[in-house]
């Protein structure tokens, strides 16, 4: 069990770390105050003690918190921008997401609106990790030994890895900047004329760099951490997100021996689905999760709860800070299959089945709270003047809470834990799943040569489907790649919702124009009858306005500045 008292034991390196590193530089000798160059005092207390070098190399972990769909719901919950979840806000809590979806205005040159990140990345992210592996070789491997310097070495590229992934999948090509492409072999940041002038790799040519980092990474990386540094990356998470670049990159073959590397290494899903995303479930989930964002009840916070829960409970809970601010639509509700394996669709459900939602498969239940669930003692109540209500959603405002589709998310939420409003939440993000490496495997397969691996990729993809008692998936329900990628896709979406895959997924997979342009999400509005039976009736949960993504958002433009200082550099076409 990953429970408190587990995390507690953890050392929570991604948020925590650098006020510890503060608390070690606060209490240098006095050898290290007398120093009066600051640059040799900031490296002789870095590199003094193995624990502050420590610290400093897990602060490269920050990449990954930048985008945590746990962390940073609020404004980085980017399964809100595509067809399978909905903000129920316009422009409150500085969201952007119902704005870079109804108004063309969203993207213009010089900026890639809500997804822009160039500056933040390349400056505080990539920057830091080009200086610290600079420091490792000049500091590091003298004062620890070369064999130490390169598992800090990898952790390092596995972190700027993902901060290029970051960027690639916003902008195409990039500007490689790294430890060793300075003009004078040293460190590409800026510092030097000729290091600004750089042009953009191509597309290829950064996914390859990419690619080749992480399996750098993975064969430096140790298979475990000791307790105390439990949570750091291992060669399981550097071989599961190298499964995911890999598709990216095109890759198909790398993709798949990542996977099998993953499953050599001990990946294995866990047997109960719901209990992957509650901290205290009572399930072993360290099989499945290959890399996590960790957190610490009571000290190391976020606010999921509070953003997520349920309109209704702010009367239970004796609080107005509950805001719902992303919720499922009915788009990804009517992708989950009854239990049976039987297809679910609002014309026909009635014929086998009491009402539209009970017997449906476990993801449904672990994923969506629907009218009638069950939640911490009472039931949701999602229809109009119900507990947890039915606002249906403007282009001016907010719904204040309430849900604009009829179901409200219930992922990751922690039933049965009243602190978050005093305490904050503290569950994790699982970063990278074995349930996403097998869904990459299966698409590899498919991708490499569907006649020919049509067994490996159904038999990959069924394993995702076994662990939530669905049948399998045979060779007469996908005849051939497009049917299997058809099925692949869905899967993808049920198994992954609100875990950020989908907007990403629609763009490597150059649908978002087919999914969102021109389209509208819809919602259920509920009626409670005098008999006490419902009336489901679907609606259009944007307003009225059709949804855009044109051609060009697929290489979003890159910000002025660059442009402007980098005389090498080109923007994308189209802007």
């Amino acid at each position: 069990m990953i429970g408190e008292e587990k995390m507690k034991k953890r050392t929570i390196i991604f948020l925590f770390s650098i006020a510890v590193f503060g608390l070690f530089l606060s209490s240098c000798t006095e050898d290290v105050l007398d120093i009066d160059n600051t640059k040799d005092l900031s490296d002789l207390a870095i590199w003094s003690t193995e624990s502050a070098a420590e610290m400093y190399i897990t602060a490269s972990y920050k990449t990954f918190t930048d985008v945590s769909q746990v962390a940073n719901s609020r404004t980085q919950f980017y399964d809100s921008y595509s067809d399978i979840m909905k903000s129920t806000a316009w422009d409150i809590y500085n969201h952007a997401y119902n704005k870079s979806l109804l108004q063309a205005s969203a993207f213009t040159t010089g900026s890639a609106g809500a997804f822009e990140n160039w500056n933040q990345v390349y400056t505080e992210r990539i920057r830091r990790a080009n200086v610290l592996l600079n420091e490792i070789k000049n500091y590091g491997v003298e004062k620890y030994g070369e064999e130490w310097s390169n598992v800090r070495r990898a952790e390092v590229r596995f972190c700027r890895a993902f901060s290029y992934y970051r960027l690639i999948r916003v902008y195409g090509g990039v500007i490689i900047r790294t430890d060793v492409s300075g003009v004078n072999g040293g460190v590409d940041d800026g510092a030097y004329q000729e290091d600004i002038h750089r042009a953009r790799a191509t597309e290829e040519e950064s996914w390859d760099f990419v690619v080749n980092e992480l399996l750098w990474a993975a064969e430096n990386l140790p298979e475990s951490w000791p307790e105390n540094w439990e949570g750091r990356a291992t060669k399981k998470s550097a071989y599961g997100l190298l499964s995911r670049m890999a598709l990216y990159a095109g890759k198909w073959q790398i993709a798949i021996d990542a996977a099998e590397k993953v499953k050599e290494l001990g990946g294995a899903l866990s047997p109960d689905y719901a209990k992957v995303f509650q901290v205290d479930g009572g399930q072993d989930n360290s099989s499945e999760i290959l890399f996590s964002l960790y957190f610490l009840s009571g000290s190391v916070t976020h606010s999921f709860d509070s953003y997520n829960r349920p309109f209704g409970d702010r009367a239970v809970h004796g609080t107005s800070a509950i805001y719902a601010e992303h919720v499922p639509t009915g788009d990804l509700a009517d992708m989950y299959e009854f239990s049976d394996g039987t297809e679910f669709n609002w014309n026909t459900y009635d014929e086998n089945h009491a009402d539209p939602y009970n017997d449906r498969e476990p993801r449904f239940h672990a994923t969506i709270l629907y009218n009638g669930s069950q939640w911490e003692g009472r039931e949701i109540e999602t229809f109009v003047d119900g507990a947890d209500g039915f606002v249906e959603f403007q282009q001016s405002s907010s719904t204040g809470g309430h849900t604009p589709t009829g179901y409200y998310l219930r992922k990751y939420l922690q039933e049965g834990y009243s602190d978050f409003v005093t305490k904050g939440s503290y569950q994790y993000d699982a970063v990278i799943r074995y349930a996403e490496v097998l869904l990459n495997k299966s698409e590899a397969y498919a991708q490499l040569d569907y006649t020919r691996y049509q067994s490996e990729a159904l038999g990959a993809l069924n394993e995702v489907r076994t662990r939530v008692g669905l049948p399998g998936k045979t060779a007469s329900d996908a005849p051939n790649k497009e049917a299997f990628m058809s099925l692949l896709r869905k899967e993808r979406c049920v198994e992954l919702a609100g875990e950020g895959f989908r907007y990403w997924d629609l763009r490597r997979w150059r649908l978002a124009e087919n999914v969102i342009n021109g389209k509208n999400a819809y919602g259920v509005k509920i009626t409670k009858n005098a008999d006490e039976t419902f009336t489901y009736e679907k609606v259009n949960v944007d307003g009225g306005t059709p949804r855009v993504f044109f051609e060009r958002y697929y290489y979003f433009s890159l910000p002025t500045s660059e442009i402007a200082n980098n005389n090498l550099c080109e923007n994308n076409p189209y802007w």
